[in-house]
């Protein structure tokens, strides 16, 4: 039996195991159920088994589906078929709610947009424009410019890590740099900055919650976190220094050597997060290749986010929407590409239009693990996962103790639903009055619990960031996943000595 036979049918016995584990304790699921208002230690069931079974067997679909299945079959008192019609429903459901929807949609407009800038030559004539200007001529170089548009594009973590891919992929591939690497930039510089900076989607949502727990000038207290913020600081520091160094180690060391020394940017076997046709699509034959093709689009794309917010939020950019506004920037910026690239006489309508859902098309697949990725997160939320898991911690916290203790919490509730932003909306509620309770810090127990946040989610795999990292610089999700953990757990460990020795003083 093949090795990719032997990991799926693993796959399905493991699923069956946990399925039938679940029937056994319908009584005690439906005493804790009723008992605290959530499924207690079995609803830690659904996210664990999905993130085991996609690092063990490599199937992140199957994987996300089976945790969704194992959660609805524990809601449904251990009745598997039950359990399989709510855990379709329940992705079904997944379209109900309009952020979701547009994150969805827009997931997939990337694909055009991508498809449209390659195509055109703009993607080309862009890296002719570095190479002419020798910008970037060494290792170094690129994961400097890699690091620095991070930094830079700063309006939404999607577009960062989107931008960042497919400016610096093919310089990647040309300086024999791997795409781990370039995963690992684009995932740990997104959301770091756009949690530091709070005129975007990120800043937004955070100082909602904190109006909602009677903060007055919310801004000024998101401000005032940013200083305590551990994780996002060291996450920029230390991927600023891979970049200038060079120096890996563990599973990207391996990478490294392996696309240094053999000429592969992929592992062999590897499954980049982006349809081939889309991820290999050249220039039209013939066509000049212009930088500005591909730069105006992307420019647009990034400026119509501020302007999005702006719209949405009736003038105030820190109400406005940040899926909205991120459906909308993607929309545009295609719209703005199609139009000059037939102004140009580039493409004709009967060719743009085939190129859009060709592109589109390449990224169904990643749509669909966006559908699975919220489906995880509204089935943990019903059985009550995180304020289970934040429940554990209340009775046990040392005001000392207590910022460490948030960052950990948050970031094992993160890396359990694949959700920073969720994470937000549990702890920060429970944080703030903890806070109050124990006389600490309130910016220091805030910070903690979005560093723990953004820590969860990137050592995830079923997180929207990791996923839309890995599929900007078309990446094996896993790999990806694999080479970045240690680095996140590095960075991740300093954070918690720092937070103890804050909490202390």
């Amino acid at each position: 039996m093949s090795s990719g036979k032997t990991a799926r049918l693993s796959t399905l016995l493991a699923t069956a195991t946990v399925i039938s584990i679940a029937g056994g304790l319908m009584a005690f699921t439906s005493e804790t159920t009723q008992a605290g208002g959530t499924s207690g230690w079995l609803s830690l069931l659904p996210p664990v088994l999905a993130i085991v079974l996609a690092i063990y067997t490599k199937q992140v679909f199957l994987s996300l589906f089976a945790g969704i299945w194992i959660g609805w079959t524990i809601l449904a008192g251990g009745n598997p078929l039950i359990g399989l019609r709510d855990a379709l429903d329940a992705c079904i459901a997944v379209f109900q709610d309009a952020g979701n929807t547009r994150v969805i949609a827009f997931s997939a407009l990337v694909g055009a947009l991508i498809a449209f800038t390659q195509h055109s030559g703009g993607v080309q004539g862009f890296i002719e424009w570095i190479n002419r200007r020798n910008l970037v001529t060494t290792r170094r170089q690129a994961g400097l410019m890699a690091w620095g548009i991070g930094v830079l594009v700063f309006v939404e973590s999607s577009i960062t890590a989107l931008v960042n891919g497919a400016v610096c992929r093919p310089v990647f591939d040309r300086m024999k740099i791997s795409r781990e690497k370039l995963a690992y930039f684009c995932d740990s510089t997104s959301a770091p900055v756009c949690i530091l900076i709070p005129l975007n989607a990120w800043g937004a949502f955070i100082i909602s919650l904190l109006a909602e727990q009677g903060y007055e000038n919310s801004v000024s207290m998101l401000v005032s976190t940013m200083p305590f913020n551990f994780y996002a600081l060291l996450a920029l520091a230390f991927t600023f220094y891979i970049a200038w160094t060079g120096r890996d180690f563990g599973p990207m060391a391996a990478a490294e050597k392996r696309a240094r020394e053999l000429g592969q940017v992929l592992r062999p076997g590897a499954e980049p997060l982006i349809a081939r046709e889309v991820a290999n699509m050249g220039a039209k034959e013939g066509l000049p290749q212009r930088a500005v093709n591909f730069i105006l689009p992307v420019a647009v794309m990034v400026i119509m986010m501020p302007i999005g917010l702006f719209i949405t939020g009736d003038g105030n950019m820190m109400n406005g929407s940040g899926s909205t506004s991120v459906f909308w920037a993607v929309l545009t910026a295609t719209s703005v590409a199609a139009v000059m690239y037939m102004w140009q006489k580039l493409f004709s309508l009967h060719e743009i239009t085939e190129l859009f859902f060709k592109g589109f098309g390449g990224l169904i697949p990643l749509a669909l693990l966006m559908v699975l990725a919220f489906a995880i997160g509204d089935t943990c939320k019903e059985l009550g996962t995180g304020p289970f898991v934040a429940g554990l911690a209340t009775n046990f916290l040392h005001p000392m103790l207590a910022p460490a203790l948030l960052f950990v919490i948050a970031g094992f509730i993160a890396f359990s639903t694949g959700t920073s932003w969720g994470t937000f909306a549990i702890m920060i509620p429970i944080a703030v009055p903890m806070a109050q309770s124990l006389a600490i810090s309130e910016p220091l127990a805030i910070a903690a619990v979005l560093s723990g946040g953004i820590f969860g989610d990137h050592c995830s795999p079923i997180s929207d960031t990791t996923i839309i990292s890995s599929m900007a610089s078309a990446s094996d999700h896993i790999d990806h996943v694999n080479t970045q953990l240690p680095y996140a757990l590095s960075v991740g460990a300093v954070s918690v000595l720092l937070y103890l020795l804050f909490g202390a003083l």
